[in-house]
This record gives structure tokens, sequence and C-alpha cells, in this order.
């Protein structure tokens, strides 16, 4: 079968390699499953420079969420054949790949009202956002959220679940054409922070109070921004630094200004807590039954784009969520061109057509 793999660490474009290698098969407590789709995050640009808090043995295959069908499982594992499936890759089987392995402990059903590259999107970053905002923060109706990033992958997200949770959303976001997008999320009020004064227009849009809740995914100025235009008792949400920039916080700010730091290590949580992960992914199923929630999938790349795409994902030049899905096939005739057609009998169990438009 083919699969991205890394031998050495660098820039995504410059070390994933697609190779043919073995088939996997599944272990004792592993499931084997063909992958559907795999979505592209920023943690899979961090493992191949080697920065990821997790760092897998080389040779590794990136792609740390995907939607996919169970094709065999292993001792002690009961799963149905053909089964749609929504899983946490286990590194060094990642997603990127056609088939994989992965823990049935990470495998959670895959919500019937959205399709392949939506389900593979739900994951880390709707879970991300959850935890962030109700279970860190304590979001409440009617208070104000502000999101950095609000239209990338992560922020989007934080949007959504803002929205309905019932809070005003500010969307921070960089250039015209992602202000569009954060404005089609639902953002209440949306600054471009290429052209506006980020810290005063979130005063002037909460009437000099500041956001009650703050969702970073960011760093860097975005952090520092944010300590200037935090309300009273609010709460900053620490999600990554896509930056570049690790701040080192004041803390006697912190103290004269009376707000909270918040860290949020989203994976942990699949260690201490994994009901609490498994109860979030029911909530977000029923949102998304709802239609209260729906991943923004920019993109729908075959397997042969997955480097260019992580690539692009790690430079900041990509809106919403771009996916992998192996079962797409690269138009020819144009480049940098996707062909939307999937390969024969992969539209079924709510692979369909839903959200085609989106990928161009």
């Amino acid at each position: 079968m083919q699969a991205w793999r890394v031998h050495r660490n660098g820039e995504p474009r410059e070390v994933m390699r697609l190779e043919e290698v073995p088939e996997p098969v599944a272990g004792p407590g592993e499931l084997l499953l063909r992958v559907r789709a795999a979505g592209v995050n920023f943690p899979d640009a961090l493992l191949c420079r080697g920065r990821y808090q997790v760092r897998p043995p080389l040779p590794f295959t990136p792609g740390v969420e995907l939607c996919g069908e169970v094709l065999a499982a292993g001792d002690g594992v009961r799963a149905r054949a053909g089964a749609r499936v929504l899983a946490t890759a286990a590194l060094p089987a990642g997603g990127f790949a056609e088939h994989t392995v992965v823990p049935a402990a990470a495998v959670l059903p895959a919500p019937d009202s959205l399709d392949d590259a939506q389900t593979a999107a739900l994951h880390i970053g709707y879970q991300t956002g959850w935890f962030g905002l109700h279970r860190r923060a304590r979001l409440q109706a009617g208070e104000t959220l502000l999101v950095h990033a609000a239209a990338g992958g992560v922020g989007s997200a934080a949007v959504q679940l803002g929205k309905a949770a019932g809070a005003t959303v500010i969307g921070v976001v960089g250039g015209q054409d992602k202000a569009r997008t954060a404005r089609e999320l639902g953002c209440d009020v949306v600054i471009d922070r290429r052209a506006d004064d980020v810290v005063a227009a979130v005063k002037e849009a909460t009437a000099g109070r500041g956001a009650d809740v703050v969702y970073d995914p960011v760093g860097g100025d975005a952090f520092t921004q944010s300590t200037k235009c935090v309300a009273f008792e609010g709460r900053i949400v620490v999600v990554g630094f896509a930056s570049g920039v690790i701040p080192s916080a004041a803390l006697n700010h912190a103290l004269i200004k009376n707000y909270a730091i918040l860290g949020l290590h989203w994976g942990l949580y699949n260690t201490h807590d994994p009901a609490a992960v498994r109860a979030c992914h029911d909530e977000l199923t029923k949102l998304a039954a709802q239609g209260a929630v729906s991943p923004l999938v920019s993109e729908r790349v075959p397997l042969a784009g997955a480097a260019d795409a992580v690539q692009r994902v790690a430079d900041g030049a990509t809106t919403g969520r771009v996916v992998v899905v192996p079962g797409l096939v690269a138009d020819t005739r144009k480049e940098g061109v996707v062909d939307t057609r999937e390969e024969r009998g992969a539209g079924a169990a709510g692979g369909g057509t839903r959200g085609e438009g989106e990928a161009r």
C-alpha cells in the first residue's frame, strides 16, 4: 500500500515521502482501518520538524486524526467490519496512508450527519475547542469570546462552538479573504490584524469592557494583545503557538488586571479522563446533527497531495481544515486542480457529496 513517511526532520514538503510499504496487521487491542479521510493539522507540521511534544521514532507516517472504515480487528477487540469510525492515530502509524492500525480505545463512531472529510475534521479541533471553552474557561451565554486565527482549522471550530453556546464572538484574522470566511462562520465582529488595531477594535466592540474569554492558538503578539483587551475576571485559553513564538506571561499583569491564563493540552484527557472525551464526542455529534456546528473543510486533496497540504497549513496559507482523501484522484489536465470524484463505493455510509462544492 501507499503511505507517506518521514525519515528525517525538516519542512514537510522536503521530508515527507510517498512510499510503497507493507500492509499493516491489527495486533491485540487494535483495529485495521481503510483510511477514508485524514485531517491536516498544525501538529503534523511540528512532527515533521521534530518540534512537537511527542516525537515518534523515525520513520513515521503523519496524520493525527482520521475517518476510517473497519477492515479487521485484532485479538480482544469486537468490531463490525465496514463500520465507519473516527480515530486518533497512534504514531508512528498515522493517517496519511491507504490503511492504518489504531488502538480500539481511540475509536469513536462517525456521525451520520457528516461526510468522511467533515468527520475527520470534527475530532481534534472541535474537542480542543469544547474542552477549552467549556471545561477550562466555563464560557457562559451572553459573554464575549475573542478567537484568534478565527478562519483557521482550530479557530473556526471555536467560533462555531462559541456561537452554539450563546456567546458574542469576535474573530481575529489576517487578510480580507479570511475576514470573509470568519463572517460566514458567524463571527459577530471581525478584526483584520493586518489593517486594524486589535486591542482598540476589541475595546470598541465591547464598550471598553474587553473579552470575557480569549481563545488563542497563535501565541506571540496575539497573546500580548489578548492581555491588553481581556475583561475583568476574563480567561485566556492558551491552545498553541502557531506563530512559532511562545510568549512569557507577566504574572504581575494578570494579578493587576484580575484575569486567568488557562493552559489546554487536549491529548492529556485521553489518558486522564477518556470518559470525558467520549462525552464530548457525543455532544459534538448532537451539535452536528442539529447543524449548530459544521466543520469548515476548505479543501479535499488526494493522498499524493498530502505533503503540499501539510506545508501550506504550516505556512498559514489555508482557511478552515484541509483534508486528505485517499479515494480522490488528481486531475492531470490542470496542475494544482483536484478532481473531487471518489473511488467507486467510497461515497457510501456518509461519504457522499455533502460539501463537495468546497473543494476546487
